[in-house]
């Protein structure tokens, strides 16, 4: 099997060595943690990870230009992109965490506080298990049901035909997305153990 070029993207706030781990578990070995151009158009496969606030997240990208880099890679060069919880909500129009900031626009919809009731805990923090809404080559190795790890305060609200997984968290939340070659989870599978790896592997094979 020819071995992908994978390039963990990195704008100073993605949880990108645990990422990097869990691939090299996989025994993938050209894991490339970088923003450079050369690095990010040599890509088979791009990943975005997230941690942190949605602000400082897209500031950082643009601070580094890369999203005029990410967006000629994606969009342009079609290259397949998978984010991370922040780095899945980053492809939103726009986030309402810590004031109203545009994102990629990438998977048109918005990014809100988890509308949960007052005696449900925020962050969602914890296994979830999650409903597979549509077949996806994310979840081809997963069974319907599985659990992996969440931990968030905000929620991707977008048109359903996008929704290719969701839990349930006193509310329905969007768990996976889709469009295209355009890949986001809001949980993280680099702390997901058995199914987070499965995902990697999916996502990384036709």
């Amino acid at each position: 099997m020819k071995q992908p070029i994978i390039v963990i993207v990195d704008y100073g706030v993605g949880n990108v060595f645990s990422v990097q781990k869990a691939l090299a578990k996989l025994n993938y070995e050209k894991i490339v943690i970088s923003r450079e151009v050369p690095d990010i158009n040599s890509a088979d496969a791009l990943i975005l990870p997230g941690v942190g606030a949605f602000d400082q997240c897209i500031k950082n990208l643009r601070k580094y230009n890369l999203n005029t880099i990410l967006n000629e890679a994606v969009l342009i060069k079609k290259k397949p992109i998978l984010g991370i919880c922040v780095g899945m909500q980053l492809m939103a129009d726009y986030s309402e965490e810590n004031g109203n900031h545009s994102g990629l626009g990438w998977i048109p919809g918005k990014v809100v506080k988890l509308q949960v009731d007052k005696d449900i805990p925020v962050p969602h923090v914890g296994w979830n298990d999650i409903d597979i809404n549509t077949k996806s080559k994310l979840f081809k190795r997963i069974n319907n049901k599985c659990h992996f790890y969440f931990d968030h305060s905000y929620q991707y609200i977008c048109d359903q035909n996008f929704v290719i997984a969701s839990c349930n968290y006193n509310v329905p939340v969007a768990s996976a997305i889709a469009k295209n070659n355009i890949f986001g989870v809001q949980f993280h599978p680099e702390k997901s153990q058995i199914n987070g790896l499965k995902l990697f592997r999916s996502f990384l094979t036709e």
